[in-house]
C-alpha cells in the first residue's frame, strides 16, 4: 500500500488521478489533498477518498471546508496557507507526491516533496522552468525518484532506456517533442486578434483547466514543455525539435544514433501517464480505451509556424538563454493569460506582453531560490504594466 498526496486535486491532473487511485484501492491510499480555493469540490472528494489531511491556501475556504467536514462525518483535518501544502508534501507518511498545482504557486510545495526524497510526479511543468537547475540538483542529493506527467515528457521517459544517464551516452540523436496545434492551428491569421476565452479553451483533443488550455492556443504549454525537457533530459535546445502532430496520438518520439525512432501511442488521456507514474516500474490499469489503429487510420505531423505561435518562438529563444530568462517568460505568461481570461487583454497580445517583458527585465544567475523569485516577481510588475498600457487602447 502505497500513501499519495495530492497537490491541486481539484483540476483536471487531481481528479484523473483520483479516479486510477479509485481502481486500485489494494494498492493506494489517499494521505491528502489540497486546493487553492476550491472547498465544496475539495470536501467532496474528502468525504469520498477520506483523506488525513486536506490543505486550502486561501484561510477563508479552509474555514468553510472545515464546516462542510464536520457536517459531513469527516475526520479529515484541514490546514491552509503555504506552510500546510509542504507540510502534506513531506510528511513522513507520504511515499508519492503528485505534483499537480498549475503555475509558480506549485515551485515551493513541490520543492518541499522533493527535498523530503520522495517518489515526485511532475505534472508541474513551472517548477522545471523557473527554477530547473536547483530543482534537478534538489533532486540528485535528496534521492527524490522524479517521473514526469506531461503526456509528451512521460512518452519521452517510456522511449529511454534505463538506467538513464544522459542523451549521448544512450546514443540518442534528438527528441521529437510532439504537439497538437492547439484549436488555432488552420484558423486565419488576422482572427486570432478576436479569439474569445471560450473559443481557446475549447481544445480539440485533450480535456484541460482554462490556463493551459489558453496555453495550448497559443503553444506556449509546448514552449515550456521545451525547457522542461530540458531540464529533465540534461538536453541542450538544439537537441529538441517540436512536431505538430494534430491527432494528439504520438505523444512524443525519441530518435537514436542507428536511425531507430521510438515512439509511444495512445488515447489522449492523462490518466495513461498518471497510472504509469503511480505504478512505475510496473503497470496498471488506467480505465483509458485501448488505441484502435484501424478507426485512427492516419498521423499527420508538420513543423510549428511560428509566426502563427509566437509564444513557442520567445519560449524556445528563453530555453537558448538560459539564466532567469525561463523564470521571466513564466511569470509574464501567466499574467498576460490571466489579463486574457479576464477580458483585459486580446489573444493576440499575450505573446506581445511577453516580449517587452524579456526586453525590459535583466536575466540573472539563478544561484538559489531567491534570484529565481526576484525575476518571477518583476517579471509579474513588468507585465502588469504592458497588460495595462494594451487594454488602455
Amino acid at each position: 500500500m502505497q500513501t499519495l498526496t495530492i497537490l491541486g486535486s481539484t483540476g483536471s491532473i487531481g481528479a484523473s488521478t483520483l479516479d486510477v487511485v479509485a481502481r486500485h484501492p489494494q494498492r493506494f491510499s489517499v494521505f491528502a489533498l489540497t486546493a487553492n480555493r476550491q472547498h465544496p469540490r475539495l470536501a467532496q472528494q474528502c468525504l469520498r477518498h477520506r483523506p488525513r489531511y486536506a490543505v486550502l491556501r486561501d484561510a477563508g475556504a479552509a474555514e468553510q471546508l472545515r464546516q462542510q467536514l464536520r457536517d459531513g462525518g469527516a475526520d479529515t483535518e484541514v490546514l491552509c496557507g503555504e506552510a500546510g501544502l509542504q507540510q502534506v508534501a513531506a510528511a513522513a507518511g507520504v511515499d508519492m507526491v503528485m505534483a499537480a498545482i498549475v503555475g509558480a504557486a506549485g515551485l515551493k510545495p513541490t520543492l518541499a516533496a522533493v527535498a523530503a526524497g520522495k517518489k515526485v510526479m511532475l505534472a508541474n511543468k513551472e517548477a522545471l522552468v523557473m527554477a530547473g537547475n536547483l530543482f534537478m540538483r534538489a533532486v540528485e542529493e535528496s534521492g527524490a525518484t522524479l517521473l514526469p506527467i506531461d503526456s509528451e515528457h512521460n512518452a519521452i521517459f517510456q522511449c529511454l532506456p534505463r538506467p538513464f544517464t544522459g542523451l549521448e551516452q544512450a546514443g540518442v540523436r534528438k527528441i521529437l517533442l510532439t504537439g497538437s496545434g492547439g484549436p488555432f492551428r488552420t484558423t486565419p491569421l488576422q482572427q486570432l486578434d478576436t479569439v474569445t476565452p471560450e473559443q481557446a479553451c475549447a481544445h480539440p483533443n485533450w480535456s484541460m483547466g482554462r490556463k493551459i488550455s489558453v496555453d495550448s492556443a497559443t503553444m506556449m504549454n509546448k514552449g515550456l514543455e521545451f525547457i522542461e525537457a530540458c531540464r529533465l533530459f540534461a538536453a541542450r535546445p538544439a537537441q529538441i525539435e517540436v512536431v505538430v502532430h494534430p491527432q494528439s496520438v504520438i505523444h512524443s518520439m525519441v530518435e537514436y544514433v542507428d536511425g531507430s525512432v521510438l515512439a509511444q501511442l495512445g488515447n489522449p488521456d492523462m490518466r495513461t501517464p498518471i497510472a504509469h507514474a503511480l505504478a512505475w516500474p510496473r503497470r496498471i490499469e488506467a480505465g483509458v480505451a485501448s488505441l484502435d489503429l484501424i478507426a485512427q487510420a492516419r498521423l499527420d505531423f508538420q513543423a510549428p509556424d511560428l509566426q502563427r505561435f509566437p509564444c513557442l518562438r520567445l519560449a524556445m529563444a528563453a530555453a537558448r538563454a538560459g539564466a532567469t530568462a525561463p523564470a521571466l517568460l513564466n511569470a509574464a505568461n501567466e499574467v498576460a493569460v490571466a489579463a486574457f481570461l479576464a477580458g483585459k487583454l486580446s489573444f493576440a497580445r499575450i505573446a506581445a506582453v511577453i516580449e517587452s517583458v524579456l526586453e525590459q527585465v535583466d536575466t540573472a544567475e539563478p544561484r538559489d531560490l531567491d534570484v529565481v523569485q526576484t525575476a518571477d516577481l518583476q517579471a509579474r510588475e513588468a507585465a502588469r504594466r504592458a497588460v495595462g498600457r494594451w487594454s488602455s487602447q
